[in-house]
């Protein structure tokens, strides 16, 4: 009943953790009220780039004859099977963190953790009984789920949360989506190509909105070609659901409507789970929602860490795992670097895709930068032709007076994979010119990034 670490909680932030806490010679448990992996890999990232796959399968295939290849009778989804593949995605992948915490002598402990005073956590189990753990070092990395908000109450049926998107029963006739960043996006795409009647609810000026001003648009056109109405600077005011169908109260800049939808998803963000875990009675300090921790992940209570979704930071499931990782290594005595926040890459898997790292060329500026900018349409890629999908470009913003990268803003196909090597080149600190004169293998996509560099600096060859 005595460890060197618990942590509670087994999403990518804890999981992570307490691989790299055993692999440092730590005795480590893991407590879990729900399935391992946590929300990312059984109700978020995984499952829902599965579906996203499934719709880019269809989509090729509606298309097939764009590329030489002759499909006799009709092509249609089957929704409930795309579903059943995504859900067995998961399953695998929660059996594979079965996998390395056995691998890696983790005990597992089912049930719901709290911290229950210095060094201890109390866990109850789904019947009711509960035990007491020690732990030296108590690492909180319980997550979050979908925001309520009052006007859009989620019922499970007419008013859903990411959720229940993900194993809805049949394919709605159309959906409202409230909500336009990846969640809100993403679950949009999915289900217009597959056929249902999308609007998209943003109460900001643009789509996307943490995204590069120029991206954003080229999201709204690309959208716009596939049937989503994009509404832009509008909120939901209130959702009747009395009848069949949801009678959708929306404040745009040019007045009210009332849309009808058979689904309305609210994809407005999400609400850290620190409720019930021990914080009042141990006295952990909580900061706008959110733990207060330092460049360690340690809490003001000597021995509690808190990481992921429930401390400042980006919500997302790399940003989690590499906090895991800084916190446990600083446990364990190591000297690592705490994690730059400047340099955490975003991802959003809609097609076309978008990854960005760094500041915005708005920000850049606001932030007193003297900037060279530099952008490549993928409509000038040879690749991008060949694949048959051009929408997109790579923009880059470079530090005018020292050549630093200071932003990449990329959307188009594959642009997920291609974001990495700019999050190393930032790292690196390398310059526009060392970017351009890096060789980049043709035909590529990646080839844009060189390309990009070399017009921010008059040097482009291929526009």
């Amino acid at each position: 009943m005595k460890y060197q670490v618990i942590v509670i909680g087994s999403g990518p932030g804890g999981y992570v953790a307490a691989i790299r806490a055993s692999q440092l010679g730590l005795k480590t448990a893991v407590v879990e009220r729900a399935e391992l992996g946590g929300i990312c890999l059984n109700w978020g990232c995984i499952p829902t780039k599965a579906l996203l796959k499934s719709a880019q399968v269809y989509d090729y295939l509606k298309h097939s004859s764009d590329y030489g290849v002759a499909i006799n009778g009709e092509v249609k989804p089957d929704f409930q099977k795309m579903v059943a593949r995504s859900r067995e995605v998961a399953a695998g992948m929660s059996k594979g963190i079965q996998y390395l915490f056995k691998k890696n002598n983790i005990e597992v402990i089912q049930g719901f953790g709290k911290l229950a005073g210095q060094g201890k956590v109390e866990v109850t189990t789904d019947s009711g009984e509960k035990n007491i753990y020690e732990a030296e070092h108590i690492i909180l990395a319980t997550g979050a789920r979908s925001k309520q908000l009052p006007n859009l109450p989620q019922d499970g049926e007419k008013i859903i949360g990411y959720r229940k998107a993900l194993t809805l029963e049949k394919l709605p006739e159309s959906m409202v989506v409230v909500g336009s960043g990846a969640i809100g996006s993403e679950f949009a795409y999915f289900y217009a190509t597959l056929g249902t009647k999308v609007t998209l609810v943003e109460f900001l000026p643009n789509i996307v909105p943490n995204e590069d001003e120029e991206v954003s648009k080229q999201l709204a056109r690309s959208f716009k070609k596939i049937g989503i109405e994009v509404m832009t600077s509008s909120s939901v005011e209130s959702v009747d659901t009395s009848g069949d169908k949801c009678k959708v109260l929306i404040k745009t800049p040019k007045g009210e409507i009332t849309a009808e939808s058979e689904i309305v998803l609210s994809a407005v963000g999400i609400t850290p789970n620190i409720e019930g875990i021990g914080l009042e009675e141990t006295g952990v300090i909580v900061e706008n929602g959110r733990i207060k921790v330092d460049e360690y992940y340690r809490t003001n209570i000597p021995g509690i860490y808190a990481i992921g979704d429930i401390v400042h930071g980006p919500a997302l499931a790399h940003v989690a795992s590499a906090e895991g990782i800084c916190c446990v290594e600083n446990i364990a005595g190591h000297h690592p670097q705490p994690v730059d926040y400047k340099n955490i890459p975003g991802c959003t898997y809609t097609i076309p895709e978008i990854a960005s790292v760094g500041l915005t060329e708005k920000a850049a500026l606001e932030a007193g930068y003297e900037i060279k900018v530099g952008k490549f349409p993928f409509t000038a890629s040879g690749k991008a032709s060949a694949s048959g999908n051009k929408d997109g470009f790579v923009k880059l913003i470079f530090d005018a007076k020292y050549g630093e990268l200071l932003g990449a803003h990329l959307i188009g196909l594959n642009v997920t994979e291609m974001i990495a090597e700019l999050v190393v080149a930032k790292k690196l600190e390398t310059t526009g010119l060392e970017l351009i004169k890096s060789i980049h293998p043709h035909p590529t996509m990646s080839e844009a990034i060189m390309e990009a560099a070399a017009a921010a600096y008059g040097e482009v060859i291929h526009i």
